[in-house]
């Protein structure tokens, strides 16, 4: 992809959150946040107004995440998503290859709960639109419920867009692995600057 239809901007999380009226009334009225999920989702990534929502929602969902608000995360998720865990979990035998709909994703981060408590937060630095995908990158502290380990992983993860929701998601514990999924070329993925 040139260079020039990237999009990055930095992106940040409020510590303490709830959810906004915008956010109530899509999850009470959900054909009419879809329908504004497709016409967001046709708009080419330079759209001013492509950024600002996509930044705000993004950030909306990963408050939500913070929060245990599970029903505001999926809610720009596709009903066919398929959600990828870490690689070393599923290797650990932690998790399963692939959770689908938005129904298996929950399933996944509620099981993760008896393991990492409330103690996970996402704390984002980065949102990467490449059109038909977004790149959402952050710091992720963690302790261990049973043994008090703290642990400071970084969170990758590339999110695939159908009709303007979220149809696939594949979560990497590093940066780089992340940016290298994506399809972002070297050169890319060591760019500092801020695009847009």
């Amino acid at each position: 992809m040139p260079s020039d239809q990237i999009v990055r901007k930095p992106l940040r999380v409020r510590e303490r959150s709830s959810r906004p009226l915008d956010q109530r009334l899509s999850m009470r009225f959900p054909s009419l946040a879809a329908a504004s999920f497709r016409l967001l989702g046709k708009l080419p990534p330079s759209s001013r107004l492509r950024q600002a929502s996509l930044r705000r929602g993004i950030r909306l969902g990963l408050e939500a995440y913070n929060r245990r608000d599970l029903a505001a995360v999926v809610m720009g998720f596709h009903p066919d998503l398929e959600y990828y865990p870490y690689r070393e979990f599923v290797e650990a035998g932690l998790a399963k290859p692939c959770y689908r709909g938005p129904a298996g994703y929950r399933e996944y981060i509620e099981s993760t709960y008896d393991v990492w408590g409330a103690e996970v937060r996402l704390h984002p630095t980065e949102l990467i639109d490449l059109g038909d995908r977004l790149v959402v990158l952050a710091e992720m502290p963690m302790r261990a419920q049973s043994s008090g380990v703290a642990l400071d992983e970084s969170y990758g993860s590339v999110w695939t867009l159908k009709d303007g929701r979220v149809v696939r998601v594949q979560d990497f514990l590093r940066h780089d692995e992340a940016l290298e999924a994506a399809g972002l070329s070297d050169q890319e993925r060591s760019a500092g600057d801020r695009r847009g």
